[in-house]
């Protein structure tokens, strides 16, 4: 013999504890919940098999327990074994990330309030440190598990079929949510492949949790439950008695939850105890073959409790499991009733205490109709006095009342018991006559009774036809379908390819589709020409018979009748005359109904609103002249405000004391709020976990020299040196030279503007290249403008809706100071300045009396008049 490798021990223990994906979840799982998380996120790819993480906001790993915090048989849950006699913690083993080393690639990041930054380990397969670096997460544990069973090709292969994989994801959600309900107060997500498959938030009850994992209508069907006894605790929430048992039953276990100590379990007998009591309410046997949905959870004394049975430590063994059994039986008994049609195998089930009879009560079990009846009703009363109300919301089980009614019942049965009425005694039936078919008979016939009697179809009966095989009249549109295809003629080297191909698949039974189709172009190079005079003999047929189908095909599709059409052979004629030809007046519908397109009615454009102002052009006149003659200039000169329209929040504007024009506060916000923006706004770039490599191949050659070639900043302590051009930090983006390492790479990017990428940064590149990127607002790509156009408008919005003459005096001075006279539209490309009419020159024109003023206005659309 010889001793095995530690590397093969290794392996060999750890694929008994790591079996599949929802035993590395719920290793992982429990090691969170040790830590005092409150919050834990799962994540799968690949339905798990190439990554797994598990991240939480636990109290994380010291420092100083970092080298063997994955080496097996380390842990600080327990120092020795007498500390299983009071336990408290999931795990205790040390084995669940040496484990998992052993049949993955693990990564484990943690962080400690005491320190400052977190730390990221990659370990080996026996749980040692390879290396380690500073990361970016938060506080708390996340460990990631990647290529998992990537050593055992025979358990990966397990899990190849979709079917499986599924499966995985669904216990893996069986066992969130077990937790989810046993700890109201965690916060629970799922994603596979970075979809939110399930999560829960926090709760403040058990109530709250089942309502959030299974649903209202569901947990509307449940009532509370609570007993106490010595050492024992049982509280939960069972199905209602005569609840709906759609609702309150599953064809699968996944809902019922069974917990001891707070741990989920799997246990035979107890959900055996609840299956019983629960289908006994149900007449059907339908309800027997279904399980209950129900949350029990039992709390014992931890030493009377083995969890250290399966790697897996769900299977457990209790210390007293007889008393936890008859505590069961009770619970259930004081929800549902005793049921003695259903009651529970005595070999695997002891019984209960106030159901014991004695030597003597068992010798005399006969009793008459009216005593059973009497006892039943007992019965009922024992099982409605431990509450006082079917329908509470809380059920407290009294055990010491069963007792008294117990012997109540007992003590109510006589010592002997009447003779019933005999029977009815039925004729006894032999076996001869049971099988000559003579055994039963008609009474008044006397004819022996035929069970089953064959029914045939009458042929006189007309059947009822198909409205798609059978013809009409009418030519519908199935007989321009033709029900058979037309291949195309196969070709020589076709025709000898499908013959040499089985030839040489004989010959070489294990040779590939390539090879195959090699030895065929060999063997048709090599042909002599009285095989090709062969084949091409044998194409030339089937090109004849092609056409001769094409004609026939094309003289049955429905035309011009009267029309010669070429002969056609018996079978041919045969096969024709099952198609219906169409009449010309049927044709001539089709043609109209396949040809005939609907014309759509043009809409006219709808009237745009409009609002008559009354405006004295003399009057407007006059006070410019008396403007003029006090400022002793020839006019006011820019824009200035003349009036409000109070039912459009627009302002009457003069520009250059001529044109009267009008005013749109909003767009002309929007136009200088996004003109500030793309001058002054830095997008605030977000730390990347994994820095993006920047390379001539994903920026290209001449955009790569253009990034070397911008500003840079000061170096940092370890030599490299950030780009501090305005061009790349006003856009998001964080770019780091390294000297030692020789490549740049973006530590950040703005997480602000959705998907911005190398695609965004080489369109900044370009037009700093072609010399049109030479100014920030210039470089702006696409993505960063169409951002600051929405938060423009959002600004914009936040604003007054009602501006005093100042604040308009303010806006129109800066419009003339940033925008200038050239733009006057927003980001939109709406006009914010509408030319309304000109200011009259002479005093004749001023005397016409009121000018009619002809411009709408697009937003709100006023016509003044």
């Amino acid at each position: 013999m010889k001793q095995l490798p530690a590397d093969t021990v290794r392996l060999l223990s750890s694929s008994q504890v790591v079996t599949s994906v929802v035993s590395v979840v719920k290793e992982l799982m429990e090691n969170s919940l040790d830590a005092g998380a409150s919050s834990v996120d799962v994540k799968l790819e690949n339905f798990g098999l190439d990554r797994t993480e598990v991240r939480d906001n636990g109290c994380g790993i010291k420092a100083a327990d970092a080298p063997v915090m994955a080496v097996r048989h380390f842990t600080s849950k327990i120092s020795s074994h007498e500390d299983l006699e009071r336990l408290e913690t999931y795990g205790f083993r040390g084995e669940a990330l040496g484990s998992i080393c052993a049949v993955a690639e693990v990564t484990v990041t943690t962080k400690t309030e005491e320190e400052d930054v977190s730390t990221q380990y990659t370990l080996d397969s026996s749980g040692g440190i390879v290396s380690q670096r500073p990361s970016h997460l938060g506080g708390g544990t996340s460990v990631s598990v990647a290529k998992l069973f990537g050593k055992l090709p025979v358990r990966r292969q397990f899990f190849s079929s979709v079917r499986k994989r599924k499966e995985e994801v669904r216990k893996v959600q069986d066992l969130l949510m077990a937790f989810a309900i046993i700890k109201p107060e965690l916060r629970l997500t799922l994603a596979h492949n970075k979809v939110v498959v399930w999560q829960k938030a926090r709760a403040a009850d058990h109530r709250s949790a089942l309502v959030a994992t299974l649903g209202a209508s569901t947990v509307a069907n449940l009532l509370p439950v609570h007993q106490e006894q010595p050492e024992m605790v049982l509280d939960g929430f069972l199905p209602k008695p005569g609840a709906d048992l759609s609702l309150t039953s599953s064809s699968t276990a996944d809902k019922t939850f069974i917990f001891i100590n707070k741990r989920p379990v799997q246990q035979k007998d107890i959900l055996k105890l609840l299956r019983q009591h629960h289908s006994a309410q149900y007449p059907d046997d339908a309800a027997r073959h279904r399980f209950p949905v129900l949350l029990l959870n039992i709390t014992v004394c931890p030493s009377s409790l083995d969890v250290n049975v399966t790697p897996d430590k769900i299977q457990v063994l209790l210390h007293n499991k007889e008393a936890v059994l008859a505590a069961v039986e009770a619970l259930l008994v004081s929800l549902y009733g005793f049921r003695p049609e259903k009651q529970p195998d005595p070999e695997t089930l002891p019984p209960a205490a106030g159901w014991v009879e004695t030597d003597q009560n068992t010798e005399s079990r006969k009793v008459s109709d009216d005593d059973a009846g009497q006892s039943a009703a007992l019965q009922r009363q024992a099982s409605s006095c431990s509450s006082s109300s079917s329908m509470a919301d809380d059920w407290i089980v009294n055990q010491s009342c069963f007792s008294l009614c117990d012997d109540e019942v007992t003590r109510s049965r006589p010592q002997s018991a009447e003779p019933g009425p005999e029977e009815p005694r039925h004729p006894q039936v032999s076996a001869e006559a049971w099988s000559r078919g003579t055994a039963l008979t008609d009474p008044a016939s006397g004819e022996p009774l035929r069970p089953v009697a064959i029914h045939r179809p009458d042929p006189e009966v007309k059947r009822s036809g198909n409205a798609i095989t059978e013809k009409r009249a009418a030519l519908t549109a199935y007989d321009m379908i033709r029900s058979r295809a037309l291949k195309a003629p196969p070709s020589a080297v076709s025709l000898f390819e499908k013959e040499t191909r089985s030839e040489v698949l004989m010959e070489r039974p294990a040779a590939s589709l390539q090879e195959v189709s090699a030895a065929v172009q060999n063997r048709w190079e090599n042909l002599g020409d009285e095989g090709r005079k062969r084949f091409e003999e044998k194409a030339r047929k089937s090109q004849d018979l092609h056409d001769q189908r094409t004609r026939l095909a094309a003289a049955a599709a429905p035309g011009t009748p009267g029309a010669p059409g070429p002969q056609r052979p018996l079978g041919a004629a045969k096969l024709q005359a099952q198609k219906r030809k169409a009449p010309l007046s049927n044709q001539q519908l089709l043609d109209e109904l396949f040809s005939a397109q609907p014309q759509t009615k043009k809409k006219a454009p709808p009237l745009k609103p409009w609002q008559p102002l009354p405006c004295s052009m003399a009057v407007l006149r006059q006070r410019l002249l008396r403007l003029s003659a006090q400022s002793g200039a020839a006019g006011p000169r820019g824009l200035r405000p003349v009036g409000r329209l109070a039912s459009q929040n627009a302002w009457l504007i003069l520009c250059g004391g001529r044109r009267l024009m009008l005013l749109n506060p909003f767009r002309a916000e929007e136009a200088l709020l996004f003109q500030r923006l793309q001058q002054d706004h830095i997008l605030p770039a977000a730390r990347l976990q994994n820095p993006l490599l920047l390379t001539d191949r994903n920026l290209g050659a001449a955009e790569f020299e253009t990034l070397c070639s911008l500003e840079k900043g000061a170096a940092e302590p370890d030599g490299s040196v950030f780009f501090s051009d305005p061009r790349l930090v006003a856009n998001g983006f964080r770019i780091k030279l390294s000297p030692a390492e020789r490549h740049l790479e973006a530590t950040a990017v703005a997480d602000c503007v959705p998907f911005l990428g190398l695609e965004d940064l080489k369109e900044v590149l370009t037009a700093v290249l072609q010399r049109k990127g030479a100014t920030v607002p210039q470089s702006r790509p696409l993505k960063v403008t169409n951002y600051l156009k929405a938060e423009a408008v959002r600004l914009a919005r936040q604003l007054p809706s009602d501006l005093c003459g100042e604040e308009v005096e303010e806006l129109l001075e800066r419009t003339e100071r940033r925008l200038g006279g050239a733009d006057r539209t927003c980001i939109h490309g709406r006009l914010f300045l509408h030319h309304l009419a000109d200011v009259p020159s002479t005093q004749q024109e001023a005397r016409a009396g009121l000018t009619p003023l002809s411009n709408t206005h697009t937003s709100g659309s006023l016509a003044v008049v």
